[in-house]
C-alpha cells in the first residue's frame, strides 16, 4: 500500500517532537561536557564486510540482542519480544567518509530498520524505515544532539518496497557537505552552511551503528509511535531486517582522532598519525579453510598430489599386506611348534601313565 502525501507530511511534522532512532543514539562520554573522555580509534582505511560470508568479526560490537548470520540474507536483526532491539556498532570511528549498506527493511507495525552515524558529542546522519511504509525511506541528520526543527530537516525519498528486497544506501560525509544515495542515485543533499550556518552539520568523527527497534512499543510516547506508523502488535512478529554487507571507507588517514577542544567543530579534531588497530587487523589475510587452500592450487599440483597420494595409499595397502602375511605366516610357525610341544607332551604323558600301569602290576 502507498504512503499517502497526508502520512509523509504527518511524519515530517511529528518527526519534529520525537528522539531520533532513540535504540540506536546514545554517547558513554560527551567530549563537550567532559575533558577526559577517551580518544576514537580510527579506521584509516576502506574495508567491505560482506556478512553473507562472516560475522561482523572483531572490529565490530553487538551492543544490544543477538544478531544471526547466514549465507543467504546475512545478518538478521530480529524483533521477537518486547524489549528487542539489536544492535551493531563498529569499534573504530571514520573523520568524513562514505558508508554504503545493503538492506532490507523489517516489515512490522511500528518497526523501525536503521542505518546511524553517531559521533561522541551526537552528530548524527540518519537512514531510517519504517515498517508500514512500502515507498518511502526518510534521512535526516542532528548537530550536537540538538533535535529542534526536525521537521525542516527529515525528508522522505521514493523507494520500490524496501521491505520485499535489498537496496543500496549510501552517505557521503565531507566537511562541506552531506549526500544519501539510493541505488547510486542522489537523493539528497545537505551542504554545511545549510545546516544553521554549520552550527547542526555533523562534523567530528563518527562510528557507524546498524540496528533495528520498536519505536511503536506502547511504553513511548504517541508522537513517537505515530511516527513509526502505530503501536506495534509482538503477536503478528517476528519482525527482521537483513544486511547483506557493508562498505566503509575512512576519508581521513590515521590512528585516532582526538578532540583539541570543547567546541566540537571539524578543526578542533587531532589526528594522531600511524596506523590504526582496525586497519592493522582488516590488512591481514583472512583465515583460509582446507577447501579454500585446494581451490587455490594448481591443476597441475593438483594431479601431482593425486599421484602422490595414490602411490602413498598403494604402498599402504602393500605394507598392510605383506605385514598381513607375515603374520600369518608366524602365527603358522607359532601353532606348529605349539603343536610339537603339545605332542611331545602326550607322549610324555602317555609314556609316564604305561610305565605306572606296570609298576602297579609287578606290586601285585
Amino acid at each position: 500500500m502507498s504512503a499517502s502525501p497526508i502520512l509523509i507530511s504527518l511524519g515530517l511534522i511529528l518527526s519534529a517532537l520525537l528522539t531520533p532512532v532513540a535504540a540506536q543514539t546514545w554517547t558513554s562520554c560527551n567530549p563537550l561536557n567532559h575533558t577526559d573522555c577517551p580518544t576514537d580509534v580510527a579506521l584509516g582505511t576502506n574495508h567491505t564486510y560482506d556478512f553473507t560470508q562472516s560475522s561482523a568479526g572483531s572490529t565490530w560490537n553487538t551492543t544490544a540482542g543477538n544478531v544471526q548470520y547466514s549465507s543467504d540474507t546475512g545478518a538478521a536483526f530480529t524483533i521477537a519480544n518486547r524489549g528487542d532491539a539489536p544492535t551493531i556498532q563498529t569499534r573504530f570511528y571514520i573523520f568524513f567518509g562514505e558508508v554504503e549498506v545493503w538492506l532490507k527493511a523489517a516489515t512490522g507495525r511500528g518497526i523501525i530498520s536503521s542505518i546511524v552515524l553517531e559521533s561522541d558529542d551526537l552528530d548524527e546522519i540518519d537512514w531510517e524505515f519504517t515498517g508500514t511504509n512500502t515507498t518511502h525511506g526518510e534521512t535526516n541528520y542532528y548537530g550536537k544532539g540538538n533535535t529542534t526543527a526536525a521537521a525542516t530537516r527529515a525528508k522522505w525519498h521514493p523507494v520500490n518496497d524496501p521491505q520485499q528486497g535489498f537496496h543500496n544506501y549510501t552517505t557521503r560525509w565531507t566537511n562541506a557537505s552531506i549526500q544519501w544515495f539510493i541505488d547510486g542515485a542522489a537523493v539528497r543533499e545537505l551542504k554545511y552552511a545549510d545546516a544553521n550556518g554549520g552550527a547542526s552539520f555533523p562534523q567530528t568523527p563518527m562510528n557507524v551503528r546498524l540496528g533495528i527497534w520498536a519505536a511503536g512499543d506502547k511504553r513511548n510516547n504517541n508522537y513517537t509511535i505515530q511516527w513509526a506508523g502505530g503501536e506495534t502488535d509482538y503477536s503478528d512478529g517476528p519482525y527482521t531486517m537483513y544486511v547483506k554487507s557493508a562498505r566503509i571507507t575512512d576519508f581521513t588517514q590515521g590512528k585516532e582522532y582526538k578532540y583539541g577542544d570543547e567546541t566540537g567543530s571539524w578543526q578542533s579534531i587531532q589526528v594522531v598519525q600511524g596506523t590504526s588497530k582496525p586497519a592493522q587487523t582488516l590488512s591481514k589475510p583472512p583465515h583460509k579453510t582446507l577447501a579454500q587452500h585446494w581451490a587455490a592450487v594448481s591443476p597441475g599440483a593438483k594431479i601431482a598430489i593425486g599421484v602422490s597420494v595414490s602411490a602413498l595409499c598403494l604402498a599402504l595397502i602393500a605394507f598392510a599386506a605383506l605385514c598381513c602375511v607375515r603374520q600369518r605366516r608366524a602365527g603358522r610357525r607359532e601353532r606348529e611348534i605349539a603343536d610339537m610341544a603339545f605332542e611331545k607332551e602326550t607322549r610324555e604323558m602317555m609314556a609316564f601313565r604305561a610305565k605306572r600301569g606296570t609298576e602297579g602290576v609287578h606290586e601285585f
